[in-house]
């Protein structure tokens, strides 16, 4: 088995030596108060992606002496303010303030849902343009991936920068579709084919393993949460899955009283809590 990448602490950069390298902003629930939110910058080389954009992302960037208007690459897995909650922020300290607009990677069908359900209202109303109320593309650069089959569910590829993005839907909400088709728009990643990020998911091993099918993963970052039911995968679900898979995943999006499952986690063959502010290296080729 590959060597899985283990976290490294340092003080946050956004530039490396060419590797691809993952750095927490925040490892937390949707409710943390301890732990910011579940949003990951992507690193490699001068390039880097933010993966989500929290309500409280502008807060965790600014404590650790990098402004959020420095970030010139966003995507975006779902809208729930958790990971869409700061690009209120971001787009208006763009438009007004460094005169910039960020990229983002996402599909048409999800900038009409981001654009219409959550920026709309604080953005498009500030000013006109040609007698029109401002778009989308007023305040980013969309940068739109191709739909892929790869996989036995809507994926998108795209060759960003440097990454390799490998973008499929989640289930993610409501709590009772049966499958992704019936599910809101949610989704997760592949990175360099090394890299599996579920995003928010509920419990779905045919996902797990269609990814491990397809992809040679070195390391996963994996959803949970410690009760029953609910729009997250539950920590006794995600126990049953291989215990290879289980040998290279680190479990996000946890409660601020993660520690007292610790030693659950590690007994259960999990390699552990993501950890924040920290950095995962994908050093060898």
């Amino acid at each position: 088995m590959t060597d899985v990448p283990k976290p490294r602490k340092g003080p946050l950069k956004v530039k490396n030596n060419g590797f691809l390298s993952i750095f927490p902003l925040g490892t937390g629930g949707a409710f943390s108060k301890k732990l910011y939110q579940n949003n990951y910058l992507l690193i490699k080389g001068d390039e880097h992606l933010l993966i989500d954009c929290g309500a409280r992302t502008p807060q965790a960037f600014f404590e650790l002496g990098f402004p959020i208007t420095g970030v010139e690459n966003f995507l975006i897995t779902h809208s729930h303010a958790d990971h869409v909650g700061g690009l209120e922020e971001v787009a208006l300290m763009g438009r007004y303030m460094t005169k910039r607009r960020p990229s983002m990677v996402i599909t048409p069908q999800y900038e009409r849902i981001l654009w219409t359900n959550s920026l709309k209202g604080g953005a498009a109303y500030n000013e006109r343009r040609n007698n029109k109320l401002l778009a989308f593309d007023d305040f980013f650069v969309p940068i739109y991936p191709q739909p892929s089959t790869r996989l036995d569910r809507q994926g998108w590829s795209l060759q960003f920068r440097g990454f390799d993005l490998f973008m499929f839907r989640t289930m993610h909400i409501p709590d009772s579709t049966p499958s992704w088709k019936q599910s809101a728009y949610s989704i997760g990643l592949v990175v360099d084919n090394r890299f599996f990020f579920t995003g928010d998911t509920r419990f779905d091993p045919t996902l797990v393993d269609e990814v491990m099918g397809s992809f040679p993963i070195e390391v996963a970052f994996h959803d949970v949460q410690f009760f029953p039911g609910g729009v997250h995968a539950s920590f006794d679900e995600i126990s049953t899955l291989p215990g290879d898979f289980k040998k290279i995943t680190y479990l996000m999006h946890y409660p601020d009283t993660y520690e007292n499952q610790e030693s659950k986690v590690l007994q259960a063959g999990f390699r552990g809590f993501v950890q924040q502010h920290s950095y995962y290296d994908f050093t060898k080729p």
